[in-house]
């Protein structure tokens, strides 16, 4: 039985980082509202895939 072709990534590094820096422009822009942290714990996990 032959083994499946591994996917491709969706994104790339170069998108992680244009994603990192909107979501910094969020946090700055929206600092103190509800759901902030929730966008600080992003930015985290997707420095640490990017």
């Amino acid at each position: 039985m032959s083994e499946p072709t591994r996917a491709r990534p969706v994104f790339s590094t170069e998108d992680f980082r244009l994603i990192r820096k909107a979501v910094v422009d969020y946090i700055r822009v929206h600092d103190g509202e509800a759901d902030t942290q929730k966008y600080v714990n992003l930015h985290h996990r997707l420095g640490r895939l990017g």
